[in-house]
């Protein structure tokens, strides 16, 4: 049997691996507006690409390079995306080129109708999905990982959509959000561990999925509930039905829509984040306490964490670095001097604040180093006496396969130097990090073996909670012929 070499881009490149916002609504006239104002409060998931399908007798559709309000603006966006259904995705690709073709939502007509459908997650047996369905005929347009749900939507012997979409869905495994809309629903799906967020809420007698509350609050809707792990949820104009596709199981969302990924006034879990990332700092002071004059974020992520850190440890919180938010995505850095200088354009010192003073930088998290480095360093060129850092998380020694930007190990610090090491390469005085058990303790769950819930912590502790089939595959060199089999009872 013939063996099926993937394009270097396709999805066992970190390239696809992402971590997207999705967005959709059903049964409100200009479903589209509402999609962008949705997309607009979800930018902060994906700034590379965004796209919106809406749905009024027939589809439309229209996907860009760039941000949401760089391409769905203009009185003409009610005649270009006309409809009372639409869905939306923001994309952020974590290497290499990003291509049209992989932006979302993807389309295709099938024989039950169209489908438009947009996915937030990481699928970790997608290699080998379209290794099958490539051998078997199948024609791929993109190297997006949701385009193989397509086909297994396509290719499903049950009759009702619903019933094929529930069969692509019990074939894939790894983190995921979906939401789709064909001509006469709009869907949604959640992994059945819930490693990847999707909500529900209400304006009027729309309802809308989305990756966080903050984009309910941007249009005005009023939160329903979470959509369990496991769980289907369908939008008719009869109503709402919920559809629990998978067993229910112990739960293991990602620990890091905490840490960094959601928007501070989302709330995830049933827990503000701003307040989780507040009490991840008051922590931090605890464990790693330090003698100086200043506690500065890191802006815009590490914010809350060091209010919380100079709350408990009764040090001043200065604003010692000014984020400047209307940078360019495309600036060019042609040489090294030039590369050097580029941090600046995002973060600036406060040197008048900052002259003389032993200073204490906290962050999110640090994952390369690489900006943490320079902002040391900076700091330093700004006259600080001393520079001390500070981690709001624990060291990530571990890569992410679920749809985080965490790179292989061997680019992570965390996994390549002790902390002395980490210290010495960032060039601070001092470093420490938040524990995981402070972490925990921060996220109100004191026990790390508490059946529910236990946070998917894995890039921390390298308990990965789904098996890697393509990873596995891929760390033992194999090109294997196709003889995947699938149970989809």
């Amino acid at each position: 049997m013939p063996t099926y070499t993937a394009p270097k881009d396709l999805i066992m490149s970190p390239k696809i691996r992402e971590e997207c916002g999705v967005f959709g609504v059903y049964g409100v006239e200009d479903a589209a507006a509402l999609t962008t104002l949705g997309l607009h409060a979800l930018q902060h998931r994906g700034q590379e690409a965004c796209g919106i399908a809406s749905f009024d007798g027939k589809f439309h559709s229209e996907r860009h390079i760039g941000l949401v309000g760089e391409n769905f603006t203009g009185k003409d966006l009610r005649q270009r995306l006309p409809g009372h259904a639409a869905i939306g995705h923001n994309r952020y690709s974590t290497a290499g080129k990003t291509l049209l073709r992989n932006t979302q939502p993807l389309f295709a007509e099938m024989a039950s109708g169209g489908l438009a459908i947009a996915h937030n997650g990481h699928l970790t047996n997608a290699y080998l999905l379209r290794e099958q369905l490539v051998h078997d005929g199948a024609i791929f347009q993109s190297t997006s990982d949701t385009e193989v749900v397509l086909h297994l939507i396509s290719r499903s012997r049950r009759t009702a959509f619903i019933d094929r979409f529930i069969d692509a869905l019990r074939q894939i495994d790894g983190g995921f959000a979906f939401v789709g809309v064909t001509n006469k629903k709009l869907i949604g799906a959640r992994d059945r561990l819930g490693i990847r967020p999707l909500v529900i809420g209400k304006k009027g007698d729309a309802y809308i999925l989305a990756s966080e509350t903050c984009a309910l609050d941007i249009i005005d809707a009023k939160l329903v509930r979470e959509l369990e792990p496991g769980e289907v949820v369908v939008i008719t104009k009869d109503g709402i039905e919920f559809i629990r596709a998978f067993p229910k199981i112990p739960t293991r969302p990602c620990v890091f829509e905490f840490v960094y990924f959601a928007r501070p006034d989302s709330i995830v879990g049933g827990q503000s984040v701003y307040e989780v990332r507040k009490r991840m700092g008051v922590r931090l002071a605890k464990e790693c306490p330090a003698d100086v004059d200043l506690i500065i974020p890191v802006p815009d992520s590490g914010v809350p964490a060091a209010l919380g850190f100079a709350q408990a440890a009764q040090i001043p919180f200065e604003l010692g670095i000014i984020r400047n938010h209307y940078v360019g995505r495309t600036f060019i850095q042609p040489t090294q001097a030039i590369r050097d200088i580029g941090v600046r354009l995002k973060h600036s010192a406060n040197h008048s604040l900052i002259k003389g003073k032993k200073v204490l930088l906290v962050d999110d998290s640090i994952v390369r180093g690489t900006t943490s480095t320079k902002i040391v360093r900076m700091i330093r060129d700004a006259g600080a006496a001393e520079v001390h850092f500070r981690s709001a998380s624990p060291e990530i020694r571990h890569p992410d396969f679920y749809g985080v930007d965490m790179p292989s190990t061997d680019k992570l610090l965390a996994a390549n130097y002790d902390l002395e090491g980490m210290r010495e390469l960032l060039g601070a005085d001092t470093l420490g990090f938040l524990s995981i058990e402070g972490l925990y303790g921060a996220l109100g769950d004191l026990s790390r073996n508490a059946e529910y819930p236990q946070f998917s912590d894995h890039c921390f502790t390298g308990d990965y909670p789904t098996s890697l089939v393509d990873n596995e595959r891929k760390n033992a060199g194999e090109n294997p012929q196709l003889s995947f089999l699938v149970d989809v009872a």
